[in-house]
């Protein structure tokens, strides 16, 4: 009886001992059935990552409940929790997102069209050239608008335009109004952390609009929320 339930005990054991090594997970990263090269795919857990190659494949060393993150700068960001049926199905696919992309605003200020005088009585008057075949397509409009006029109107070197540039994103904000020690005595997070918590944070939606607002209050509430699912 005793033998029975030493054995017992030292199979339960290097089963135990089995699941919790680290074992290679192989999968692959689309976007619209698309394979995503140069996909970050990061185990937040064993702090370890790797790339996805140009067919959006990838392996890399996970355990069960291991934190797998995936990030690339038009996708928005991914998160994954490896369960045992993950690590002996052994072919997991990643599905990403693409973001929405941001078009440049251009503002034309003043559009200035030649004036008309009004005719007198000492004006010339042309009359109108007769229509050589009437009844017959030619491709012109009569009494038509002068399109190329018009056009080069907008395409000149002196109109204004206020285009976009070097945007504040929710990145910038943090790091140039969120104080250094908030991150390592509030937040716990490492200097090495806090690159990929930050991209984490602008993945939500919400950064947005903290940018816009530009609250340090509202923007370290929402670090610290941010921070618990990132933990998580």
């Amino acid at each position: 009886m005793r033998v029975k339930l030493l054995t017992t005990i030292s199979i339960f054991t290097y089963q135990l001992s089995v699941s919790q090594t680290e074992k290679v997970l192989n999968g692959k990263v689309l976007s619209q059935n698309i394979p995503l090269n140069k996909v970050e795919v990061i185990n937040k857990t064993a702090k370890t990552s790797t790339r996805t190659n140009e067919m959006g494949e990838f392996s890399i060393l996970v355990r069960p409940k291991d934190s797998l993150l995936f990030f690339s700068k038009d996708y928005f960001f991914k998160r994954l929790k490896i369960s045992q049926d993950n690590i002996d199905q052994n072919n997991i696919a990643v599905n990403m997102i693409l973001r929405p992309e941001e078009l440049d605003e251009v503002l034309i200020t003043q559009i200035s069209f030649p004036k008309v005088k009004a005719a007198d009585e000492n004006s010339t008057v042309r009359p109108k050239p007769a229509i050589s075949n009437p009844g017959v397509y030619t491709g012109s409009i009569a009494n038509g608008a002068d399109l190329l006029a018009i056009f080069s109107l907008f395409m000149k070197k002196d109109k204004k335009a206020k285009i976009k540039s070097n945007e504040l994103d929710f990145k910038k904000l943090a790091e140039a109004t969120v104080p250094l020690d908030f991150f390592t005595n509030d937040l716990k997070i490492t200097p090495e952390e806090k690159e990929l918590f930050l991209q984490f944070c602008d993945a939500d939606p919400q950064a947005k609009t903290l940018v816009e607002r530009k609250n340090l209050l509202y923007t370290m509430d929402f670090l610290i929320t941010k921070n618990k699912e990132f933990k998580n």
